[in-house]
């Protein structure tokens, strides 16, 4: 778990990173995550990041049942977030279910799965932005092994909630086998 959490504060904090680089003229740039153009991306990584910390953060695992509206400096947002999860996680919060609404997760696999998605939505917007993203390799090798018990038949596909893989060779690095298995093109 100190790996996922070593993993996912530098992840959130690339990210934020990456956020206060956004132009006025990028905002409504279309993403890879095409249900979203750049501001939505954020507001949605910005969100999402809020409820996730205020979750870890409860001592009974409670966070908002969706993602918490931000105003103001979103990358000092997903930065405060970050810490905020980070010392929720130092302190124990994984080892609890994270309840959102009423709907409950056993808080490592919660853990991994903000991992796997900050580490593709932060390429998204990256990619968007035609800025480099290059999350820790072994955070990405977790991610590699952690999301398929996510990306099923069950949500993955044409009309589902993720899009189909896209097929990539096994020797493509990390960050290229994680994005198309999560539906992306990598190149």
């Amino acid at each position: 778990m100190s790996d996922t959490r070593t993993h996912l504060h530098a992840v959130l904090t690339d990210l934020a990173d990456l956020v206060g680089t956004v132009h006025d003229d990028e905002w409504r740039a279309p993403t890879p995550c095409t249900e979203f153009d750049v501001s939505a991306l954020v507001d949605h990584v910005t969100g999402w990041s809020t409820t996730f910390a205020a979750g870890y953060a409860d001592p009974e695992g409670r966070a908002p049942s969706g993602p918490t509206p931000v105003e103001g400096d979103r990358d000092a947002a997903i930065r405060a977030a970050a810490d905020r999860l980070d010392a929720a996680l130092a302190g124990g919060a994984a080892a609890r279910p994270l309840f959102l609404g009423e709907a409950a997760m056993p808080g490592k696999m919660a853990l991994s799965m903000i991992l796997w998605e900050y580490q593709v939505h932060g390429w998204d917007l990256a990619t968007a932005l035609g800025r480099p993203w290059d999350p820790d390799e072994e955070g990405l090798k977790a991610s590699l092994e952690f999301a398929p018990m996510l990306l099923t038949e069950d949500y993955q596909g044409e009309g589902k909630i993720f899009a189909p893989r896209v097929p990539v060779p096994d020797s493509a690095p990390p960050m290229d086998r994680l994005v198309a298995m999560s539906g992306r093109a990598p190149r």
